[in-house]
């Protein structure tokens, strides 16, 4: 090997190793801005809003939606959280549930009055790749996993705000690319790709996030989220309160003994 492609070679490495240290410091600032230990200690999250959901860019849906979610250990669930999604509206100034989503974190429910019916397979993976690549819930859940990496792409300006852009990578090769506000911290964008099961067409799927409010103790939260998939808006919220480490009764998150089980469509 010549000298001068020696030299080359040490030069690329130190680059990329120089892309990996600001990447993890980045990523490492992001979770000192949200809450640093209060964060990853944080046992649950109840947001309650006004939730709204898009078919071709046209409105399909709008509700007052209450997000419970409890973090549990890898055994109970391999996301590390559980999550009922409560849809209906405002009685006496409380949300009252019509209907709800319930994930146990290996299978999906949609509650209504006639039962629980399981929900289909596709709609399952979505929510568990949506979950999985989520940047909060690498942050509180999987910034510690073995063979997480994170690489500075530098930095760059999006919709007029300074960014740092990091590509985190995890064992199984997915990559989330993340937009971290050079001032706050925060993590206000991601995008990350996903194959469609049955035409292996890859989509892409972005979602930002706004209005950052401390929710207790220190942890910051976005009040704000919009999610489009292959350019096209699919989900928006905007959040009223934010609430962490709240007394949740577990009923919450498992389906009841006696309710009815009903067949999958």
């Amino acid at each position: 090997m010549s000298r001068v492609l020696l030299i080359l070679l040490c030069a690329v490495a130190g680059w990329a190793q120089t892309r990996q240290e600001r990447g993890k410091r980045v990523v490492e600032e992001a979770l000192a801005a949200l809450g640093g230990e209060r964060l990853l200690s944080m046992r649950n999250r109840v947001e309650t809003g006004r939730a709204f959901s898009f078919y071709r860019e046209e409105l399909s849906g709008l509700s007052v939606a209450t997000i419970y979610t409890k973090y549990v250990e890898a055994s109970e669930s391999p996301l590390g959280l559980r999550e009922r999604q409560s849809f209906g509206r405002i009685v006496n100034k409380k949300p009252k549930e019509i209907s709800a989503v319930l994930f146990t974190g290996s299978a999906g429910y949609e509650i209504t009055f006639r039962g629980a019916r399981p929900l289909p397979d596709d709609a399952l993976q979505r929510y568990t790749s949506t979950t999985t690549n989520n940047v909060f819930n690498i942050l509180r859940v999987r910034s510690r996993e073995p063979g997480m990496l994170f690489e500075s792409r530098g930095l760059d300006v999006w919709l007029n705000q300074p960014v740092e852009i990091v590509d985190i990578t995890d064992s199984a090769n997915r990559v989330v690319t993340v937009y971290f506000h050079q001032s706050t911290k925060f993590p206000i964008r991601q995008v990350y790709f996903r194959r469609d099961p049955k035409t292996k067409d890859r989509i892409e799927e972005v979602a930002e996030f706004g209005k950052f409010r401390d929710v207790g103790g220190g942890v910051y939260w976005p009040f704000t989220a919009l999610r489009t998939r292959d350019g096209e808006k699919i989900y928006e919220i905007f959040a009223d309160t934010v609430t962490i480490n709240q007394p949740l009764d577990d009923s919450l998150f498992v389906l009841p003994a006696d309710i009815k089980v009903l067949k999958r469509l």
